[in-house]
């Protein structure tokens, strides 16, 4: 009797666990991710890494290797957040003067474009040179289980347009380290290897986590890879935090990411400092490490995406910035520049500075839902959108002797110029057995330069595309169903739509567009999700009437 007694209550307690479960399903599965994490990827304690040691000695005189080449990309940093560009926290004490040297030592690229408005696809197309729709990326890796929750997170009846969520695809999504760029694809760093240099990679990736994706099957003989996304754990002393209440991602980030890095797939450990110093130490020694070799190296910093963290060092140096999430932003932006600053001192003190080709952007405008409204100004739009704001970017390079100090580079540029141009300054050969879309920049940059032919540049994120020929820039969205059409020489900041008014010049366009989009292949994998975007409004502030908005694929 006692043990069927025993059994009843432990059929009860069980019973109620799970009626308690699934009462709180969704705050389960917003934590899932983290719970996950912390069981499969358990972290170990900092540990030094062992950055392989080139030769002790060059094997031939400096000025007749090929230039050391350094890409260094900044997530989520908008064209304001930048000096040079005219913008910038320089009124509230944070000028970005390490940055700003890069472009007063060579060129700023005026009208600086990113392969997309969203990371996967800006980088992707980055490391190729070609529109990575071309190899089926197009949309942001997503886990399956912000599906789940996303309907909770995103209740909020003050915004005007709901996001809109397809449950099944989501219950069928790939798991989210199968969502990435194809081994088949050459990148930047297989072709730089090709040449004799040693390949390194510092950061955040996000185009896949599969052996067959990361960076050591893509080209890169070292990676440091960013696992998770914290710059310290979350009650660190070391950091001080600013979470947005207003902001779903942000509430999905928060309990879900960890503190953890890996050298080349091994296990997980933590860093020793804030996120942006620790990458940056470890930039100066594997420059430290390979000054006797021609080396590429590929730092994609964390920096300054959400959540928003900042080493408390750099939030106390900012005393004079009342307002709590422009500070800690503020200070992210300036770890950044310091992170530039470092690299180039160290150039300088191996004697390497002259011989080095640098390149630093970011991956795509700043977002709207961090709450701060003039981080991609003058332009519209954000994160997200192919409006300006989502689009333009920082955009510097340097090459002492190759390319002219001071320049101002007035013709649009984008992600998928880079690859071509760092190969041919390394004197290598770009493949010839599929389509590249970017162009060698360095003819255009020198003492003499040539004029860059103009060319139409292209966006795509599955319905939603944009396209920009000449001065005009044709924006067409499936939700809403609308297009947009701009003079950029008398517009700018797209103010102005001619959709209705140039119908002419409107077929033309989306003729062009259609017809560069015709034959691409499918997604690799599939959105689930699509969420709308106020053009003009931060997140946290209300949708009225009448707002413009459009509609991001995830």
């Amino acid at each position: 009797m006692r043990t069927y007694k025993k059994f009843g209550l432990a059929a009860a307690a069980l019973l109620a666990l799970g009626a308690m479960v699934y009462a709180n399903r969704i705050y389960v599965l917003q934590y899932s991710l983290g719970w996950y994490t912390d069981i499969r990827y358990p972290r170990d304690a900092y540990r030094e890494t062992p950055w392989v040691p080139g030769p002790a000695v060059p094997a031939m005189p400096l000025e007749q290797r090929p230039p050391n080449i350094i890409v260094i990309l900044a997530d989520d940093l908008g064209i304001s957040d930048v000096s040079t560009h005219g913008g910038g926290h320089t009124a509230e004490g944070v000028p970005t003067p390490n940055i700003d040297a890069i472009a007063r030592e060579g060129v700023r690229f005026d009208q600086g474009y990113a392969g997309s408005a969203v990371c996967t696809v800006s980088r992707a197309a980055l490391l190729t040179g070609r529109y990575p729709w071309r190899f089926g990326v197009e949309f942001t890796p997503t886990p399956g289980a912000l599906a789940r929750v996303a309907g909770q997170l995103y209740a909020d009846p003050k915004r005007a347009h709901p996001v809109l969520i397809d449950q099944v695809a989501a219950k069928d999504a790939k798991d989210f380290n199968d969502l990435g760029m194809p081994a088949s694809e050459v990148t930047m760093a297989e072709a730089l290897k090709a040449r004799g240099y040693h390949t390194m990679h510092i950061g955040k990736w996000h185009l896949g986590s599969t052996p067959e994706m990361r960076p050591n099957n893509q080209g890169f003989d070292e990676s440091l890879f960013m696992e998770s996304g914290l710059y310290l754990p979350q009650n660190d002393p070391r950091g001080v935090n600013s979470k947005q209440d207003f902001d779903p991602i942000d509430k999905f980030l928060w309990p879900n990411m960890r503190f953890g890095v890996s050298y080349n797939a091994g296990h997980w450990f933590e860093p020793n400092k804030y996120l942006t110093d620790y990458f940056t130490d470890e930039a100066v020694t594997a420059i430290q490490r390979n000054k006797n070799q021609p080396f590429f190296l590929y730092l994609a910093h964390w920096g300054v995406h959400t959540p928003l963290q900042a080493s408390k060092e750099d939030y106390d140096a900012l005393a004079q910035i009342r307002d709590h999430r422009r500070r800690v932003y503020a200070a992210m932006v300036r770890s950044v520049d310091r992170s530039v600053g470092r690299v180039l001192q160290k150039l300088k003190d191996e004697g390497l500075d002259q011989n080095t080709l640098v390149v630093f952007a970011s991956d795509n405008g700043a977002p709207g839902y961090i709450g701060i409204p003039d981080v991609n100004q003058p332009y519209r739009g954000w994160k997200l959108t192919f409006f300006e704001g989502g689009l333009r970017v920082p955009y510097v390079a340097k090459w002492p002797g190759h390319i002219a100090a001071g320049t101002h580079y007035p013709a649009p540029i984008s992600n998928i110029d880079i690859m071509p141009t760092v190969v041919a300054a390394a004197g290598g050969d770009m493949p010839t057995d599929r389509p590249i879309d970017g162009v060698n920049l360095l003819p255009f940059l020198g003492q003499q330069p040539h004029t860059q032919p103009e060319r139409a540049l292209f966006w795509r994120d599955g319905p939603y595309r944009a396209m920009r020929d000449h001065q005009w820039k044709l924006i067409s969205a499936e939700l809403p169903a609308k297009d947009w059409l701009f003079n950029l020489a008398a517009d700018p900041t797209e103010k102005v739509n001619l959709a209705a008014s140039e119908p002419h010049k409107l077929a033309e366009m989306k003729a062009h567009m259609a017809a560069h989009h015709a034959g691409m292949p499918p997604s690799r994998w599939t959105s689930f999700i699509k969420m709308s975007i106020n053009i003009d409004k931060t997140l946290d502030q209300a949708d009225a009437p009448g707002d413009e908005y459009t509609y991001w694929n995830n």
